[in-house]
C-alpha cells in the first residue's frame, strides 16, 4: 500500500500542519495516514479524510510511505519512534518537529543510514503564517528535500540551515518567538489601559498595531530600521517613547538575554 505520508502523533501542531497540507492540495486525504492515541485528535484527522489508527500496529503491513513525520513531544521520542523502525535505513524519509531532539537520536533508533530531516515550526503555522526551519542529514535526497520543503511551505515560510548546531538558536528565535510577541501585545495593552483607554479599545489598538506593523515590515522592501525612522519625527512622541526602549540598548539587551536563555534550554532538552 502506497502512502505518501504517515503522521506519527498528531497534537495541535501536527493537526495544523496536516490541515494546511490537505487544504493546499499538496496531499490528497487518501495519501495520508495518522497514528494518534488521542481519540479526539484522531477523529479530527479522520474528518479531514485521512486514514487513522490509534497505534503504530494499525498501519497496514504492506504500507510503503515516502515520508514519516514524527510530531510528538521530545519526552516520548524514543518510545514513539521505535515503532517505525521497519521504515528506517532508507525505506522512508523521516521528518521530526520535536524541539531539542537531534538527528543523531533518530539515527540511533531507526538506523544509521536513515534519511532524517529536522524541522522547527512555530504556532502561526496553524494559519499558514508560520516559520519553518529545516536541517537534513546526508541521506536525504534532493527530491525528498524538495518534497518536504514543498509540504512545509503550505504552513508558511521555509528556510534551511546547513549546521544542525544552529537549530537551538532557531528554536529560541522563531520557535519560541511568537510567545514573545504575544507577551508584547499583553504589555502594550496594559500600558494602553494605564494611559486611560478602555480595556477593549486598548486590546484592539495593541493587537492591530502589532499586526499592521509586522505586515508592513514583511511586505515592504525597506529595512525595519528605515521603517522605524520613518515613523519617528525629531523630538516627537515616538522619539520620546523610543528613548525609553532604545536608551542604553534596553530592549535589544533584554531580547538578547531572552533568546540566549531559550537557546541554552534547547541545548539542555537535547541532552
Amino acid at each position: 500500500m502506497t502512502i505518501r505520508l504517515i503522521l506519527a502523533g498528531c497534537g495541535n501542531m501536527g493537526y495544523a500542519m496536516l490541515t494546511g497540507w490537505l487544504n493546499s492540495g499538496k496531499l490528497a486525504p487518501e495519501e495520508t495516514f495518522v497514528v494518534e492515541p488521542n481519540a479526539e485528535l484522531r477523529a479530527r484527522a479522520a474528518d479531514l479524510g485521512s486514514r487513522v489508527a490509534s497505534e503504530v500496529g494499525g498501519i497496514p503491513a504492506d504500507a510503503d510511505p515516502g515520508i514519516v513525520v514524527i510530531a510528538v513531544k521530545p519526552q516520548v521520542i524514543r518510545e514513539v519512534t521505535s515503532g517505525y523502525r521497519r521504515f528506517g535505513n532508507g525505506k522512508a524519509t523521516f521528518v521530526s518537529v520535536a524541539a531539542g531532539t537531534p538527528v543523531a537520536t533518530f539515527a540511533d533508533i531507526l538506523g544509521s543510514h536513515t534519511p532524517i530531516a529536522r524541522c522547527m515550526p512555530n504556532t502561526p503555522a496553524a494559519i499558514g503564517k508560520g516559520m519553518m526551519v529545516l536541517y537534513t542529514n546526508e541521506y536525504v535526497t534532493e527530491e525528498a528535500k524538495e518534497t518536504v520543503g514543498d509540504l512545509l511551505s503550505a504552513s508558511g515560510e521555509v528556510a534551511t540551515i546547513a549546521d544542525e548546531g544552529l537549530m537551538d538558536a532557531v528554536t529560541a528565535v522563531s520557535g519560541s518567538g511568537p510567545a514573545y510577541i504575544f507577551h508584547f501585545i499583553e504589555c502594550l495593552t496594559a500600558a494602553a489601559e494605564n494611559a486611560g483607554l478602555p480595556p477593549k479599545t486598548a486590546a484592539l489598538l495593541a493587537m492591530q498595531t502589532v499586526y499592521g506593523a509586522a505586515s508592513l515590515a514583511a511586505e515592504s522592501r525597506e529595512d525595519p530600521g528605515v521603517l522605524r525612522r520613518q515613523v519617528t519625527s525629531p523630538n516627537g512622541t515616538t522619539a520620546a517613547a523610543l528613548s525609553v526602549l532604545m536608551g542604553e540598548d534596553r530592549l535589544k539587551n533584554l531580547l538578547t538575554e531572552a533568546v540566549e536563555a531559550a537557546r541554552l534550554r534547547s541545548i539542555e532538552l537535547g541532552k
